[in-house]
Order: C-alpha cells, then sequence, then structure tokens
C-alpha cells in the first residue's frame, strides 16, 4: 500500500494480467469488506497441470478479525487455498470445461456474512505455466491528478500494486516485457525511466532492464525460483536535467515455480528394525524425501508408495507406507526371525501429489531387519546326563548339559540360564553357563561325603536370560535329569575336638600323664589303622604314644618359658591311616598353664644416678616379677643389713605396693659407684624374697639436680656390645693396614725380582732403535748385500758355540760348554736341543737355588753372513777411493769426508 501527498505527478503503472487495485480520493474514504474485484479477468493456457496457480483474489477483512472462508464453484477441477489462490485441481483442458466463468464465495464464521466474486477463464497462447504476465498491450495505471490552485491542499491516496509473477525457465525469446511505466508529465516534456534494486543494477545485475523512454520493464534471461523466489525493484522518473519528477514507486516480482526439480531421497539405503511376530500396524520406520520445488504447489508436494518387496514371504504386502509422512508400518501378521531375518523395500517417491503422468520421481532402498524375540525356549539335547566326582572335592565340573535354542546365538533370548530344581537340597552343586558354548556345567561347590550319599540324581531346568514371549510356554525339552556317582577316597583322620584345651599348673614334672588326644577315620567302609607322631612342641616337653594317642610330659612346664604366650602352649600332632597311599590329619593341643610363685621379684631400674648431697635427691624403683598377681605385687622392699654401710648411707621408703624411693641418708657421699643391695619380696602364697642390687652413681649436680662432672659421661658408658663392636672396627682397621704393607712388600721383591732375570744390558730381544733418521729414499740403499754374508764353507769350530743361559746369571766359573747344534739343523730337532739344554741347566753349579728362566737363544749353528770383522778391507785407507760414497746420500757423505777428504 503506498500513499501519494500533494506535490506528486501523475505516474502510471500497467501490470500484466490485470491485477490492479487503485483507492483514491480526497481524504479517508470508509473501508468496505470483500473482495478487491467483482470479476478477476485470468487468462490460463488451454492444457493446464494438477497444483498449476490460476490467479489470486485478494479479500479485505477491514480488520475484523473474523474467520474467512473460501469455497469455489467447481471443486472438482479447482481449489482454493486460504490464502486466496486458485489452483487447478486436476489436469484439466480449457476447452472441456463445462463454463469459462468461475463463483468465489466468501463466508465470514462469525457473522455468516457473504461475499461473492467472479473468475473469468480466457484462453492463452502460453504453453503452460503460470498466467501469462507478458503482453504488446500493457494497460496504464493513471496516478489521480493533483489540484494546481493556488492554495496547496493535502492530498492523500493508497495504492495497491500487485507482484508481477514471472514463471522460471522461460525459453524466451528474451528480452520479454513485463510492465510499462509511464508518467503523464511525459505529454509536456522528455521523461527518462530507470529501476534499480537487486537484478537490476545491483547483484545479481542485468537480469531486469528498462527502456528508457518508452519505461517498458524487461527481463533479460530465464529466472530460477530455487535460487532467486523473488526481486524486489524500484521505479523512477526523472527528467533530462535528472530531476525526480514522480516519487520512486516499489515493484515486487515474484518468480514463479515449474516442476523441474526431482524429489531426492535423504539417504539412498534406509535400515530400520522390527520385532518379529509384531502385529499389524506396527510402526516400523519413516523414510523422508526433499524437492527443491516450491512446497506450497504441487510441484514440491510428495506422495510415497513402494514398488516392491523382497522376499514376498510370508506375503507380498508385509509393509505399507503412508504416502504423505513416508512412515512404514506393518499390515500384515507373520514375521518371523528364523524364517526371514531381512526385508528389502524399493520406496518411490513423487511429486505433483504423486501424479504418474506429470510427476517427477526417485526412488530409495528400506532394509528392515526382523529383530529376535524370545519365541524359541531352550531344550535339552538328551533326557538324561551323567557325572562322577571323587568325593571331597569341590570347584569340580561333573558334567556338561547341552542345549539347542533357534532364537539368534549370543542373544539375552538365546543365553541359557540353568537352575537346579530337585535332588539337591543342601546346595553342593551350581550349574553356570558356558558363556561360549552355552552349556550348562554341573560344578560341585561343597565337598560331598561318599559315607553320607553314594549317587545324588539332579533335576536341571533351562531358561533364557528374558522370559519367553507373550504365549509361548517351555516345553518338556527344557527339563533334564543328571545322575552323580561318588567316588570313594581315602579320607584324612581328623580330630575331635581340635583344637583340644587343658587347664593345668606349671611346673607338672616329667613323665607325668596329660590327656588322651586321639582322632577319628571318616573312612568307615576301610579298615584301617591310625598313627600317631608329634608335628610341632616349640619347648620339646610332650610325647604322644603312637598307637594309643597318650600324651605324656618329658621336661618340666613353666609358664613363663618364652614358648607360651599369654599363659597358653600350643603342640601339634599328626594323625596318620595305613589306606593307599595314607591320609593324615592334624590336631592342635593347648595347654592352659595356671601359674605357681616360682619367680622372685628383682629391682628396676638396675642403674641410677644420684648427687652428693641429699637435697634434691631421690631414686623411684619397682620390681620385676616373672609370675601374675596374686603372685607378684604388692611388694616389699628393705635394705639389706650387711654391708654395715647400706643402711648407714641410705633409707628405704615406700611410696605403693610396687614403687619405693631410695635417697641418702647422710649430708654428703662422696663422688663414685656404689652397688646397694635391695631385698624385695613378693605376695604369693609362700611368699619368695630375692636380694637385687642397684646401681647407683654419685656424681656433683647443678642447681637442676643433673651431674656436672667428667664422670657423667662415664656413667652413661658404653654397653659391651658397643665396646665388643668399637674393637671389631679396630681390629679388622689393623688387619687391612697389614695387609696393605704385605702387598706392597711383596710387589718391591717382585720387582728386585724383575731385575735379577732380566738384565737391561744383556737383553736385545724386541728391542726398538730409533735413529731419527728416515734416509734419502730407494737411491740410498743401492749397496752390495753380499759382503754382509759368510760363504757356506767356513768352519764350525770357527763359530762361538749357542747355549742356554740364565737371565740372573753372574757367572763366577767359566761358563760350561752346552751341546752344539749343526750349521743347518733339521727342524725336529728342537726338542733334542731343549731337553739337551734343560739337562744342562740342572746340572750347572752356578745356578740359583730357586727356579730361574732359561734363555733358549738358538738361531742355527752359525750365520752365513759372518761378522763384520771378515769384511775384508785394505790395512790402509789411504789406497782406496772414498768419494763414491757422496753418491749415497747425506749419511754417507760423512764418511766420504772423514775418509776420502784431502790433508786439509
Amino acid at each position: 500500500m503506498y500513499s501519494l501527498h500533494e506535490g506528486s505527478g501523475l505516474f502510471l503503472l500497467a501490470v500484466l494480467a490485470g491485477l490492479q487495485i487503485a483507492v483514491e480520493g480526497r481524504g479517508t474514504p470508509p473501508c468496505r469488506p470483500g473482495f478487491s474485484e467483482d470479476v478477476y479477468e485470468v487468462a490460463v493456457p488451454e492444457m493446464t497441470e494438477k497444483g498449476q496457480l490460476l490467479v489470486n483474489v485478494r479479500f479485505l477483512d477491514c480488520g475484523r478479525g473474523g474467520l474467512v472462508r473460501f469455497e469455489c464453484s467447481n471443486p472438482s477441477d479447482f481449489r482454493i487455498e486460504a490464502d486466496g489462490g486458485v489452483y487447478a485441481a486436476r489436469s484439466i483442458r480449457l476447452s472441456t470445461l463445462p463454463a469459462s466463468l468461475l463463483l468465489i464465495k466468501a463466508s465470514d464464521t462469525t457473522s455468516q456474512q457473504q461475499w461473492v466474486t467472479q473468475v473469468r477463464l480466457t484462453p492463452s497462447t502460453q504453453g503452460g505455466g503460470v498466467p501469462p504476465v507478458i503482453s504488446k498491450d500493457l494497460r496504464e495505471i493513471a496516478f489521480p491528478s493533483r489540484n494546481t490552485d493556488s492554495q496547496l491542499k493535502r492530498m492523500k491516496r493508497d495504492w495497491v500494486i500487485p507482484p508481477i509473477n514471472v514463471p522460471e525457465n522461460s525459453r524466451g525469446p528474451f528480452p520479454q516485457e513485463l510492465v510499462r511505466i509511464r508518467s503523464d508529465h511525459d505529454k509536456n516534456r522528455s521523461l527518462r525511466y530507470s529501476v534499480t534494486g537487486p537484478g537490476a543494477d545491483q547483484p545479481p545485475t542485468g537480469i531486469f532492464i528498462i527502456d528508457p523512454i518508452s519505461g517498458e520493464l524487461s527481463v533479460n534471461k530465464p529466472l530460477d525460483r530455487e535460487h532467486i523466489s523473488s526481486f524486489h525493484l524500484r521505479a523512477h522518473a526523472v527528467d533530462l536535467n535528472g530531476n525526480q519528477v514522480e516519487n520512486p514507486i516499489d515493484i515486487v516480482i515474484n518468480v514463479i515455480d515449474m516442476n523441474d526439480n526431482r524429489p531426492e531421497f535423504t539417504h539412498q539405503i534406509w535400515n530400520g528394525t522390527v520385532p518379529e511376530g509384531s502385529k499389524p500396524g506396527t510402526f516400523v520406520m519413516t523414510v523422508t524425501s526433499v524437492d527443491k520445488d516450491d512446497p506450497k504447489t504441487a510441484n514440491g508436494m510428495l506422495r510415497y508408495k513402494i514398488l516392491s518387496q523382497n522376499p514376498e514371504s510370508p506375503t507380498s504386502n508385509m509393509f505399507t507406507i503412508n504416502n504423505k509422512t513416508g512412515g512404514i508400518i506393518t499390515v500384515a501378521a507373520g514375521l518371523d526371525r528364523e524364517k526371514v531375518p531381512q526385508y528389502t523395500l524399493i520406496i518411490q517417491a513423487t511429486d505433483m501429489e504423486g501424479n504418474p503422468m506429470y510427476g517427477l520421481s526417485n526412488t530409495a532402498t528400506a532394509v528392515i531387519r526382523v529383530t529376535d524375540i524370545n519365541d524359541n525356549p531352550p531344550e535339552f539335547t538328551a533326557e538324561t546326563f551323567f557325572g562322577e566326582v571323587p568325593e571331597n572335592r569341590v570347584n569340580v565340573i561333573v558334567a556338561n548339559l547341552t542345549v539347542t535354542d533357534k532364537d539368534q546365538p549370543n542373544t539375552p533370548a538365546w543365553n541359557a540360564v540353568y537352575k537346579i530344581t530337585g535332588g539337591d537340597p543342601t546346595g553342593r552343586f551350581s550349574v553356570p553357563t558356558d558363556p561360549t558354548t552355552n552349556e550348562g556345567l554341573v560344578t560341585v561347590v561343597k565337598p560331598i561325603d561318599y559315607e553320607i550319599s553314594r549317587t545324588y540324581v539332579l533335576t536341571v531346568e533351562a531358561r533364557n536370560e528374558v522370559p519367553l514371549a507373550r504365549g509361548i510356554h517351555s516345553p518338556r525339552q527344557s527339563t533334564a535329569t543328571v545322575s552323580i556317582r561318588v567316588i570313594d577316597v581315602n579320607e584324612s583322620p581328623y580330630f575331635e575336638p581340635n583344637p583340644k584345651l587343658i587347664k593345668l599348673e606349671e611346673g607338672v614334672l616329667p613323665e607325668s600323664a596329660l590327656t588322651t588326644f586321639t582322632a577319628q577315620d571318616p573312612d568307615r567302609f576301610m579298615q584301617q589303622t591310625i598313627r600317631y607322631s608329634k608335628l610341632s612342641d616349640p619347648a620339646n616337653w610332650l610325647r604322644i604314644d603312637p598307637s594309643t594317642g597318650r600324651i605324656t610330659t618329658i621336661a618340666i612346664l613353666d609358664r613363663e618359658s618364652p614358648y607360651v604366650k599369654n599363659s597358653l602352649y600350643n603342640a601339634t600332632f599328626l594323625a596318620s591311616d595305613s589306606g593307599v597311599p595314607p591320609a593324615s590329619g592334624t590336631g592342635t593341643l593347648q595347654i592352659y598353664l595356671l601359674d605357681i610363685n616360682d619367680n622372685a621379684p628383682r629391682v628396676f631400674p638396675q642403674e641410677a644416678e644420684i648427687c652428693e648431697k641429699p637435697e634434691p635427691n631421690a631414686i623411684n624403683i619397682t620390681a620385676l616379677d616373672g609370675d601374675l598377681n596374686p603372685n607378684a605385687g604388692p611388694f616389699a622392699f628393705e635394705l639389706s643389713y650387711r654391708p654395715a654401710t647400706v643402711r648407714r648411707n641410705w633409707t628405704i621408703t615406700r611410696i605403693s605396693g610396687d614403687y619405693a624411693q631410695m635417697s641418702l641418708k647422710i649430708g654428703f657421699l662422696e663422688s663414685g659407684i656404689y652397688e646397694v643391695p635391695i631385698i624385695i619380696t613378693d605376695s604369693g602364697n609362700l611368699p619368695m624374697s630375692n636380694t637385687s642390687y642397684l646401681r647407683i652413681k654419685v656424681c656433683q649436680c647443678d642447681i637442676n639436680g643433673d651431674c656436672t662432672d667428667q664422670q657423667h659421661i662415664m656413667a652413661a658408658g658404653l654397653g659391651t656390645g658397643a665396646i665388643i663392636s668399637i674393637l671389631l672396627c679396630i681390629i679388622i682397621l689393623l688387619i687391612l693396614v697389614l695387609m696393605f704393607v704385605v702387598w706392597m712388600k711383596r710387589r718391591d721383591k717382585e720387582r728386585q725380582a724383575k731385575q735379577l732375570l732380566i738384565d737391561p744390558e744383556d737383553d736385545v730381544r724386541d728391542n726398538i732403535l730409533k735413529y731419527d733418521e728416515e734416509g734419502g729414499g730407494e737411491e740410498d740403499q743401492d749397496y752390495d748385500l753380499s759382503q754382509l754374508q759368510q760363504p757356506d764353507t767356513i768352519e764350525h769350530d770357527a763359530i762361538k758355540p749357542v747355549g742356554i743361559r740364565r737371565l740372573d746369571e753372574r757367572p763366577l766359573h767359566p761358563e760350561p760348554q752346552y751341546p752344539m747344534r749343526s750349521a743347518a739343523p733339521h727342524p725336529g730337532d728342537i726338542g733334542d736341543f731343549i731337553n739337551e739344554g734343560l739337562k744342562a741347566a740342572d746340572n750347572d753349579p752356578t745356578a740359583p737355588p730357586y727356579d730361574s728362566l732359561l734363555v733358549f737363544d738358538y738361531e742355527g749353528s752359525g750365520s752365513t753372513a759372518g761378522s763384520l770383522s771378515s769384511l775384508n778391507s785394505s790395512s790402509s785407507g789411504g789406497d782406496q777411493d772414498y768419494d763414491y760414497l757422496n753418491d749415497w746420500g747425506p749419511r754417507f757423505r760423512k764418511l766420504a769426508d772423514m775418509y776420502g777428504g784431502s790433508d786439509d
């Protein structure tokens, strides 16, 4: 709705399809409810598809707020929505309609008032789609002219401009005219028209254009409703100077939907489940599909149906689908997972409200898995199961119970639970389930006695973890019998009672009979004898008769023994039968020893300190007694009469029945350590007395009563254990020092022995001589080595004999002659040479009286090179020319200068 005020020029607007309303006038006329037009002229194609929008009729309710209901005179061919939109109810041909005039009635449900308008349908040259909005004869809408007299008067005009409907995917030709905009000012002067907004001068630009002179607004390309569903433009009129001559007009262009998109399922494969045995009408799942077309039109209205079902068992129509919502439900009974575990449905979605001729379709797959319910009870594979078990064995599997169940394995409807319903009143058996095989494991949980029962017959029932489905009952095969035979074994004898408690006074003399401790043999059907022996007797006080079990003492029983705890002494005995293999059992004899007064009291503490002067001086003492009350305290404390100095120097005062106080009786007592005898008497029947010595150190004290002299440190001296530890540490330290000294001396002797065995002057083995001269290279080595060799014709007696010597030898007599070797000895003679040398060394008078190292430096009978002194040389060097030595390199140049030089 637009309001034009004074000063506005006349503005004309023509809209395709004739949907236009102009409300004008001076002032505000009263509002009257009713249709905006008495007659609507609508151009429609010859062939109209179902769901195609024909026209929008506008109803003005003037703010009444009542509910208005629309009715159509031809409901079989047309339908009208609550927003006034008139649609084709089916695919119709205009020429076949009985009448081209359609009546639309509006009824107020509150006041029962009615209004009627007409819709005249005229054939259109367009091939289909929506009512055409393009025409060469564009009608114009003139703005009411304003008053031009001298007095300015306010003028209010209201405009209702319907939207312009343009179908999407138009094939052209382009541009296509939509509407003509014209102002009455173009009669007097030239105007220029323009449009602004998205689709014109804003992105996406170039979709709509306007002829600036004629004002014809055109669309320049096909539109896509799924991309942009509507455009909002503003039309402008200006003169040649650019001055605005009219107020801008808003233009709304709606893109009319065409059926150009197929339905698309959100999933190509849908998975659902339904319990077996479900009743008809059980909900399974919902499939959904979307269509990009306008859902308010038939183009986006989808319908679903089931095309096929696989397998078609027990019927081909086990399921149905809600054609609007896509909900799948069961329509037939007979779902049985054990027969058909899964169904596959092909679902089709079609737009145009499912019209198979004009609608577009798509398919998807729905996989429905039939879930298991407990409709098959477990059944035993046999009526009776057998097993056997030795007596007194627990946690032993006696028998395995097997069952069959047609339900899905490893589910609560398949897992078996076993229960013993008879034959086990004492609860000696249980039947747990093997989680892998689903078998029942008959297990002994309490000992079984062969002497009590030799066989057991159990009744076992098998069920599932979840109850059976309604109407299904457990068959006879769900119950079985288990027969168990008990095997007799040799059982251990047992003492009764165990432990056995006896009470007697301590101090029982040896060879006194205490009691008879016997065992019973549970094997009543075996003739066996029992022998007794002692297993544990910590104090070695007791003896048991092997045949009768009679227990006697072999030592005095002492309650104060460390083996007695809380007056109780424990001894363990063993009873063994004569079975094969033999069995044995143990029994404990507990002897409660009653106390007698057999321990004298002694003073505590045994050491104390006191100052030289009586004030402040006091020592609190008590007594220790191994006996129990009344054979212990209260105690009587008394100083001994000997020596006489005890009562002269000390005094004792009783504090209580168990405590007394020692103090100096004289004014001063010299520092030192005193042994004070104290007579202590207990309170037992026939009291016992004992003289204990209290070791008191008398010392000088400060004002606080603490010892201050050095003797205080000694008084708190070390005990015997500490002194022994210190002495051991000192002895170990001395031993370590002595071992170190011996080791050092031994190492020095070894060094001296090595020096005796190897003389540095005589040891020429494997020595490295360093000359610090590398020579001049290969040219320095061009000399004749034959001069260093000795001919083989030299006699052996001219060569010094080869022998064996000691490295530590210092010869005092001529060296003995060792055996000679030939000039070229055979390698096999080396052993003979060593043996001969060893004999010679043993007979050597110069040998030391200890073992020493023998050096076998045998290298053959002689050297073919001989001695360097054998080289032939002239008696005088003056007759030989030594200048050739200069050619041998720098090392021989010095020799050349020495021997071949001139007298200078």
